[in-house]
């Protein structure tokens, strides 16, 4: 899975020296761009075509990602990527299954994305992947269904939206909430002005999760522990570090902030903005740590109460990663009117309350639609997609914002004109990470 790369020369190249170009390339952070714009796929996709994907990261996410694309006519599966061997063979069985013929299966990334019949990859890896896997499949050319939270940090994610602007890629992201009707019901009582002025909003997860406790021991057979392990910080393999219970480790992920954040909260900045260009805040301030998980090896932490404050329009969004939250469901978003009317949805439903508490009449809007077909028709339209990288790209830096803010102990503030953080908090790792070597992150 390490990638390569350092700028050089490619006039007079064949595309057969462009391919064992990309090959030797193997112990850098990057691909010349030039390499992988010779490497994109030339096709257009008509009406009748067949999306072809590709599959970066087998297994949770990842698959049940290329299990729903799977439903749609126009898709085929053509590629499996995975540095952990045992994480393949379900997906390779389903693949093989539906469309009569093995999928190639490839440990190096870098080699699915050579393929010129790959029109999009699926990007179902760890955070801490992410950047890499989606800016080389940019410069391949190739459009990407990227899961969530786009990135490990703020520097990552503007790096990606750079990348996916500058060669014109098509992305969806996987917070389909914004597809589901629940949500965008409460989004379009909330644009309408129907709730009136919005002074506050609140989002929440109530965590509980506990990596336990284990030694550091020797990597299964099959799994490739240092390309798992990619351009983090190099540590002694457990168990509990890798596949699902990467996200309690802030080598890997941003904890409940980012995963769960990056749904919960954006759904409040969808409701606080007019279209897809979000509201971002001034400054954030936040307390927490590991209070309530004790004995554990998960370093993320698991008590979060995080502050932020925006202008045009004036309001305040509350994030909170708690214990409780009594008469509430576990997660959720809220939207408070300045005269104490409260809209509250979650997963399965939304409502309206008065000051008192009393429920009152809603309306619903128009349903979206499928968040992965939406994807398709833009793959093939050449649209933006509901969920488009730019817009939860901001949504993840707003995430973001509030490990910059408890790692730092400090309140950090947000440049809108600058799209960067002031100078407090640009030495976390939320902000920015350091790259294990050869990796390094590109510049786009």
């Amino acid at each position: 899975m390490p990638i390569g790369g350092e700028n050089v020369p490619m006039s007079d190249w064949t595309r057969r020296e462009l391919l064992q170009r990309a090959s030797a390339l193997a112990v850098a952070g990057t691909l010349p761009a030039g390499v992988m714009a010779a490497l994109a796929p030339k096709r257009t996709i008509s009406a009748n075509d067949k999306i072809v994907f590709g599959l970066i990261g087998c297994g949770g996410m990842g698959s049940s990602n290329m299990r729903t694309f799977m439903n749609h006519p126009e898709v085929e599966i053509a590629a499996l990527c995975d540095v952990d061997e045992n994480r393949i063979p379900g997906d390779f069985k389903t693949v093989s299954d539906k469309y009569g013929k093995k999928p190639e299966v490839y440990r190096d990334y870098r080699k699915m994305l050579e393929r010129k019949d790959i029109d999009a990859v699926i990007v179902g890896s760890p955070d801490h992947w992410h950047a890499l896997h989606f800016i080389h499949a940019c410069q391949a050319g190739k459009d990407s269904y990227c899961e969530k939270p786009v990135s490990h940090n703020i520097v990552e994610a503007l790096a990606m939206t750079a990348a996916a602007k500058k060669h014109k890629r098509v992305v969806q992201v996987g917070t389909w909430q914004r597809s589901t009707k629940e949500f965008t019901d409460a989004i379009a009582y909330i644009r309408a002005g129907k709730l009136g002025k919005v002074v506050l909003c609140r989002a929440w997860i109530t965590d509980g999760f506990k990596a336990g406790v284990q030694k550091p021991s020797t990597p299964p057979a099959g799994l490739d522990y240092d390309a798992w392990i990619g351009p983090a910080k190099m540590v002694p393999y457990k168990p509990n570090h890798v596949h699902f219970n990467w996200r309690w480790f802030m080598n890997y992920g941003g904890g409940m902030s980012t995963d769960w954040g990056v749904h919960m909260m954006d759904i409040a900045l969808l409701g606080m903005s007019k279209d897809q260009d979000l509201v971002m805040p001034e400054e954030c301030t936040a307390v927490g740590g590991n209070w309530a998980i004790t004995g554990d090896d998960r370093d993320a932490p698991d008590v979060t109460e995080a502050i932020y404050r925006f202008s045009d329009p004036d309001f305040a969004l509350h994030w909170s990663i708690g214990r409780d939250h009594p008469g509430k469901p576990g997660h959720g978003t809220e939207f408070v009117g300045a005269d104490g009317r409260t809209l509250r949805v979650w997963r399965g439903g939304w409502l309206l309350l008065d000051p008192d508490g009393k429920e009152l009449p809603k309306e619903e809007a128009p349903a979206a639609g499928d968040h992965w077909k939406d994807f398709l028709d833009c793959v093939a339209s050449r649209g933006k997609p509901r969920a488009d990288f730019a817009s939860v790209a901001q949504t993840t830096i707003v995430c973001h914002l509030a490990n910059v803010a408890l790692q730092s102990g400090r309140t950090v503030k947000w440049d809108s004109a600058k799209n960067d953080l002031g100078t407090v908090g640009r030495d976390t790792e939320a902000y920015r990470r350091e790259y294990r070597k050869p990796y390094s992150l590109p510049k786009i």
